[in-house]
Parts: structure tokens; C-alpha cells; sequence
């Protein structure tokens, strides 16, 4: 229960059904499961895909909470705003093949797009 009120799972009563949740409080009983086991590594693919606005700012917060502790975080995400918002780097993909690797100082959306489509390539 009290990983759900950290998470901000409502309602937090923990014998509550996972299915009988919002798309959101869903998305933080997976990100509480994955915690619960303590990992270094942290992978999550398309993580505030579906939520409401609410769940996507608790879900961007613990993110990067748990990256400033330390824990290495995976990210594969198509909302530029939400890898902006999070990434320390990015690996650029298009059509399944790297295209370049951006550093934080050079992270924009342009940045990103330009090395995607191969208008530059990433330093």
C-alpha cells in the first residue's frame, strides 16, 4: 500500500483489481511491480502513452526521480516533448537503424528530427 500512495495509485486499496484501473493508475501498478524488485535498470517503452495529463506528470516525476538516484532508465518513447523533458541522451532511430546519439546539450526537437532524417548527422 504504500508504494501505491507514492505512485499515487487511486484507489490505493491493494487488493483493488489491476483491470478495474485507469489506463494511468495501470501504467503505476507495472512501474510499482518493476520497482518492487529493486533493478539497476529500468526499461519502459512508450510509458505515458494513454494516460491522462495527471498520470503522465506522476509518471515523468517518478522517472526522473529515479534517475537522479541513480537508476539507469531506458526509455523508447515517440513524444518528443517527453523525451526532451527526460533524457540526459538520446539514441536517434529511424526505419530501425541508428542514426545518431545526442547528448543533453544538443537535445532539441529540431536537433532530433534533423539526425532522423538524415539532414545532419549527430556529433
Amino acid at each position: 500500500e504504500q508504494l501505491m500512495e507514492q505512485l499515487g495509485v487511486v484507489p490505493r486499496r491493494s487488493e483493488a483489481l489491476a483491470a478495474s484501473l485507469s489506463g494511468g493508475n495501470q501504467q503505476k501498478v507495472l512501474l510499482g511491480k518493476w520497482l518492487s524488485a529493486n533493478p539497476r535498470v529500468l526499461i519502459v517503452d512508450e510509458p505515458s502513452r494513454g494516460v491522462d495529463i495527471g498520470a503522465k506528470s506522476n509518471i515523468h516525476f517518478l522517472l526522473r526521480e529515479l534517475a537522479d538516484r541513480g537508476m539507469a532508465i531506458l526509455m523508447i518513447s515517440s513524444d518528443l516533448p517527453e523525451i526532451l523533458g527526460l533524457s540526459d541522451r538520446v539514441m536517434v532511430m529511424h526505419e530501425g537503424r541508428l542514426k545518431g546519439i545526442l547528448e543533453n546539450t544538443d537535445l532539441t526537437q529540431e536537433g532530433i528530427m534533423n539526425v532522423a532524417y538524415g539532414e545532419v548527422d549527430a556529433p
